[in-house]
């Protein structure tokens, strides 16, 4: 054996991963891991199982068609791009070519981040209505962009359009359009989301859509003749080479552990697109797209259903944060099934008051100050969960604000 010694290799971590970070979301339950009987309003987890004809669906295709446990083709199942592409017909009024303006991506996550690598250059600017979902920002500094985190009304989490349009500069690249939003449960106005569609055009901008809520929004019944369909961007002509979306399959058919959601955009992006999705992913999972494909195919009141359960765990945060006055105001969700709850017994962060709070009710949170700097003093609360464990964290945060 040698006796000369080799030296110990050099951790050298490249900037763009040194510059991101693991988000609270996750970070918070990893955390309550190590304190124990923890109960949660932390992560965005539906508490649903998946829909036994989906389950069905994907146990049907295992036993009876041999590709079903191989790669599918680098885009998605053709059947299920063009499941895809009629359901954005349906619902936005938008025509997508399945074969050259659908992808199927790992999770919607997948499709973000093949987006800030395709649009974004080292050092160009994207806009972030904020407080705006954690990983957005994380997004744009792994693709060298710079976040611009612009204010949401704190009135009732809507845009500020004038302050968006402020923050414009030769360096803005894109604007992400996030209605209904994680984390603020907040839905734009029409009239809005139009004026941002304008800011696109005259500044040469992406829109970058992400839809993951887009399906749960109180009050409102899709297909309605009461509702008709909100405003979508990716519906507008004029805005076909400015607009790039992404949806989820995880919230809206409880199939968040089988990672599968769709990129939709005009073919010339598609092209480039892919080419991040290759060389990140290859495909989706197979078994996972058929579950996508049972869920947009099958029958569909189990989206009714689940809908139905979030409005009443809407409607009990909301009784039992109104019973938490004056230690907590917050703004009535209008969709998603999250609210951000506005501490005011203490100026500490909200890193240090999620952590008070599991440590000390062990119930979970996920602190405000992750979804930018209009979220600090604010705690993100999701109702994903059923009303026993809604019930029990609430009563927790009861006793533990009590003894104050």
């Amino acid at each position: 054996m040698s006796d000369i010694t080799s030296p110990q290799a050099s951790l050298r971590v490249a900037e763009r991963v040194r510059n991101i970070r693991i988000s609270a979301t996750k970070l918070m339950p990893m955390l309550a891991a190590k304190v124990g009987g923890c109960v949660s309003l932390g992560q965005g987890v539906p508490s649903f199982r998946t829909p036994d004809h989906i389950v069905e669906a994907v146990c049907r295709a295992l036993r009876d068609d041999p590709t079903a446990g191989r790669y599918s083709l680098q885009p998605g199942m053709p059947a299920l791009r063009e499941a895809i592409a009629a359901d954005i017909l349906a619902r936005k009024g938008a025509r997508f070519d399945p074969e050259t303006e659908i992808g199927v991506t790992v999770g919607a996550m997948e499709a973000l981040v093949m987006i800030m690598l395709t649009v974004v250059e080292r050092g160009d600017e994207v806009i972030i209505p904020s407080p705006g979902y954690a990983s957005h920002a994380e997004q744009v500094l792994m693709a060298e962009g710079v976040p611009v985190h612009v204010p949401l009304r704190a009135a009732d989490w809507g845009l500020d359009v004038d302050a968006v349009r402020a923050a414009v500069t030769p360096r803005t690249r894109a604007i992400i359009v996030c209605s209904p939003g994680n984390p603020t449960g907040g839905v734009y106005d029409d009239a809005d989301v139009r004026a941002l569609c304008g800011l696109a055009l005259e500044h040469d901008l992406v829109l970058i859509v992400d839809d993951t809520y887009d399906y749960m929004v109180y009050g409102e019944q899709p297909g309605s003749p009461r509702f008709p369909p909100r405003f979508s961007p990716v519906a507008q002509p004029e805005l076909r080479r400015h607009v790039i979306t992404v949806n989820s399959f995880s919230k809206k058919y409880a199939l968040t552990g089988w990672r599968v959601g769709y990129v939709a955009a005009d073919a010339a992006w598609m092209a480039e697109l892919l080419k991040v999705h290759d060389a990140t992913a290859v495909c989706a999972p197979t078994v996972s797209q058929h579950a996508a494909l049972a869920a947009l195919t099958g029958p569909q009141d189990c989206v009714a259903a689940m809908r139905a359960a979030l409005a009443a765990r809407r409607d009990l945060t909301c009784r039992r944060l109104d019973a938490l006055a004056p230690h907590f105001a917050y703004v009535p969700p209008r969709g998603a099934f999250y609210a951000m709850a506005r501490y005011t017994f203490t100026d500490a962060g909200s890193m240090a008051v999620a952590r008070r709070l599991l440590e000390e009710a062990r119930v979970i949170t996920v602190p405000g100050g992750s979804f930018g700097p209009t979220g600090e003093r604010h705690l993100r609360l999701s109702f994903g969960m059923d009303e026993a464990e809604l019930t029990e964290a609430f009563d927790r945060i009861q006793h533990w604000v009590a003894a104050l």
